[in-house]
């Protein structure tokens, strides 16, 4: 991309001829730097910045640019819905933590604490990832059914209603809910009342989730408690027809059968340097 720099005077490199665009979700920022910051240090590295609005689209946002690279400061949630975009145009992706876990940022190596350093990757290496799919839709980090998908679901539901100890209000109403999710994979009952969809190996104790020391090994991994699959795709179906489910921690509804599936090395993203 024909990438040069030298300092601002200001401590942040200053890369020209960087034809990015960089995508702030400010409702993911969590301390640190603040969305007004962090757009001030993109733009004196030259890049696009478009801050999102109530109700925007960020893969909209995407899609409408013609640059080179596009990236999204957000958290494990905002990402895949441009890394998709990239994926469909064949550019790079860059992830700038700017959310509460950040864990893809984590497996990826970068520093969830410092996403001004995070915008040196619009001039940095290039990787390429695996992505995951539940039917068409993508996902950088895992799908789960079940337990923590209802907790969610139910986190969100007291966050619109602006209800007081949301996060313990869900964990309450989980405790009582022992029934399984009544699922089968790959035409296999399973009786689990929570199940994982992983792209790449997770260290794992459910429900908690460790890190994965690869994001390019290719194979998806199924966990329920006491049983992991690992294989490039899966089915996953249940007689309801539907499943609750939390995709890289955002809550959605999926409609069954799933149809699991690895793209390997599929995304472009950049690193720095």
């Amino acid at each position: 991309m024909g990438r040069s720099a030298h300092s601002s005077g200001r401590g942040v490199p200053y890369f020209r001829h960087v034809k990015g665009l960089l995508i702030v979700n400010p409702r993911s920022g969590r301390g640190g730097p603040g969305p007004e910051e962090l757009l001030a240090h993109a733009r004196r590295l030259e890049l696009d910045t478009h801050e999102l609005r109530d109700g925007e689209d960020p893969a909209e946002v995407a899609r409408a640019s013609a640059a080179g690279a596009l990236g999204i400061a957000g958290g494990d949630g905002s990402l895949a819905a441009v890394a998709g975009v990239a994926l469909e145009r064949d550019v790079p992706f860059v992830c700038v933590p700017f959310g509460t876990r950040n864990h893809f940022a984590r497996d990826l190596g970068l520093d969830r604490d410092d996403p001004v350093g995070a915008l040196r990757s619009f001039a940095g290496d290039e990787r390429r990832i695996d992505v995951g799919r539940a039917d068409e839709r993508l996902f950088l980090n895992n799908v789960s059914l079940g337990v923590y998908a209802r907790l969610v679901h139910r986190r969100e539901h007291h966050r619109r209603r602006r209800e007081t100890f949301a996060r313990l209000r869900a964990w309450a109403a989980l405790l009582t809910h022992r029934t399984p999710l009544g699922i089968t994979i790959d035409g296999e009952p399973v009786q689990a009342r929570i199940v994982l969809v992983a792209n790449n190996a997770y260290a794992l104790d459910l429900p908690s989730i460790g890190e994965r020391e690869r994001l390019d090994e290719g194979q998806l991994h199924v966990y329920v408690p006491g049983d992991e699959r690992v294989g490039e795709r899966f089915v996953v179906d249940a007689a309801a027809g539907r499943l609750e489910a939390a995709v890289d921690g955002e809550p959605a509804v999926l409609q069954t059968p799933i149809h699991f599936r690895i793209e390997p090395r599929a995304l472009r993203v950049l690193v720095p340097r």
